[in-house]
């Protein structure tokens, strides 16, 4: 390799990412500052290095330069530690990922949040609950964390599944306390952990309180809770409760006028004699999916061939509740075997329902099967979905892709503004300044106008990195 006649931070990047040993990159590395007297490496340099070693799996390597990072004055981003403490775990090296954590305060990093919750899911998973309770009580003490829904899930996850839904509960009540609001996963994990312990009440009192923060407009969203409660008051044989319960989910949950009218019709009619019949019809009323599923393969059976339509409703109703997957096999599997074509609107449905799960990778695969599709065209919606969903990862430079994609067909007067913006932001946040600047023109040749906020992030990572790498322009 031939060293340029200058270096700066971008350019060891470049000559870094193109070797293909992960040791010669680290020698590049390591030369750098002994051969350019007047080069310092900041924190987008320390990134790629660390990257490079984490990702092949160098962890004896990586240790090292984690340190000098530590006291090289540039500041560290919480994406380079989520990378190692991932990269760890991966490994088995568990107390190498929770001192990584442990000792990010003494970096130059303002934001752990990243970190703190690859390593709390990490601990979680592996049942290392005592462990994983002293990293959240860490965490919630520091300046650099804040602990957001997902990190409570996992801590009342753990507790249901060991059969301690009361000190779950307890959790729910602390994390209000601090000023954590529930989402959706926090209902459904609590809910199942209450009901299956028989713990009754307090679920009838975590519905209403679902209510009032989650449900006020109605959504189908919501049916996987509601209906966890009523069948386990139905096999508990509590009728009345259920009927009760039902009524205040067409209420205040669903808010469907037609449904509420057939239950009026006929809600009186059951009795615990009836257990069997009225968990039917509460399934029929929330829609059960099961029953969808028996009831497109009784069409088939009888040589009944279900339209587009017919997929289409199913793969949607299946992303509404969360089962993405499921929305997968019937688009590969039931509708392959059906000889029925999918349309772009149906790999929109499933690729923004794996995109709402965090499976925006598998999502990105779709784009090249509508490709080879004849007559299928990707439209507005089709890069919407994923740049945002691969946005919402972190997954920047996958989403450069599609974006470079969605300028080539002509799609970015439309929807452009805003997808050019969440790019260019988040190549900022990775230190990919020379990128970012290369989409900011890209986007400007194009007529597009980038909001305040863009600019900001693109003025401070240019004033980051010149500051890591002051004094490196040699002649």
């Amino acid at each position: 390799m031939r060293w340029p006649h200058q270096l700066t931070p971008s350019r060891l990047i470049e000559l870094i990412k193109h070797q293909k040993s992960p040791l010669t990159s680290l020698q590049i590395f390591n030369e750098a500052e002994t051969r350019y007297p007047l080069y310092r490496h900041n924190g987008s340099s320390y990134a790629a290095i660390i990257e490079t070693l984490a990702r092949s799996g160098r962890l004896v390597e990586l240790g090292p330069v984690i340190d000098a990072m530590r006291l090289a004055p540039c500041e560290c981003k919480d994406f380079v530690f989520a990378g190692a403490i991932e990269a760890y775990t991966k490994a088995g090296m568990l107390r190498e990922a929770v001192s990584l954590f442990e000792r990010i305060p003494t970096f130059n990093c303002v934001d752990a949040t990243g970190s703190f919750h690859s390593v709390l899911k990490t601990l979680v998973e592996r049942s290392e609950l005592d462990i994983a309770r002293r990293v959240f009580v860490e965490g919630s003490t520091r300046d650099d964390v804040k602990i957001d829904a997902r990190s409570w899930n996992l801590i009342m996850k753990a507790l249901c599944e060991r059969g301690r839904s009361d000190l779950a509960a307890q959790v729910f009540v602390e994390m209000g306390e601090q000023c954590c609001y529930p989402d959706r996963e926090t209902y459904k994990v609590l809910m199942r952990g209450l009901c299956g312990d028989g713990r009754f009440d307090d679920a009838k009192n975590l519905l209403y309180s679902m209510f009032r923060r989650i449900s006020k407009k109605g959504s189908g969203a919501d049916v996987v809770v509601y209906r966890t409660l009523l069948e386990a008051l139905c096999d508990s044989g509590r009728v009345e409760e259920a009927v009760e319960v039902l009524e205040k989910v067409l209420k205040k949950g669903l808010k469907s006028r037609r449904l509420r009218a057939m239950w009026a019709l006929d809600a009186g009619h059951y009795g615990e004699e009836d257990l069997d019949e009225l968990k039917q019809w509460i399934n029929r009323m929330l829609g059960r999916m099961d029953d969808a599923d028996c009831l497109m393969n009784e069409m088939r059976e009888k040589g009944f061939t279900p339209e587009l339509v017919v997929y289409e409703a199913r793969i949607a109703a299946l992303c509404d509740v969360g089962r993405a997957n499921d929305a997968v096999r019937v688009l590969e599997v039931d509708m392959v075997d059906s000889d029925c074509v999918p349309m772009v609107t149906t790999y929109n449905m499933v690729m923004e329902g794996l995109c709402k799960e965090g499976k925006s990778t598998m999502a990105m695969q779709y784009l090249n099967k509508m490709t080879r599709q004849v007559g299928c065209v990707m439209d507005e919606d089709t890069y919407r979905i994923l740049i945002e969903g691969l946005c919402r990862e972190g997954k920047f430079l996958d989403a450069c892709h599609v974006l470079e994609r969605m300028s080539n067909r002509q799609h970015h007067r439309t929807v452009g503004a805003s997808l050019y913006g969440k790019v260019i932001s988040g190549l900022c946040s990775m230190g990919r300044k020379y990128e970012a600047m290369l989409w900011l023109e890209e986007m400007i040749s194009r007529g597009l106008t980038p909001e305040l906020s863009v600019w900001s992030d693109l003025v401070a990572s240019l004033f980051i990195n010149d500051a890591g790498g002051g004094n490196i322009e040699m002649s």
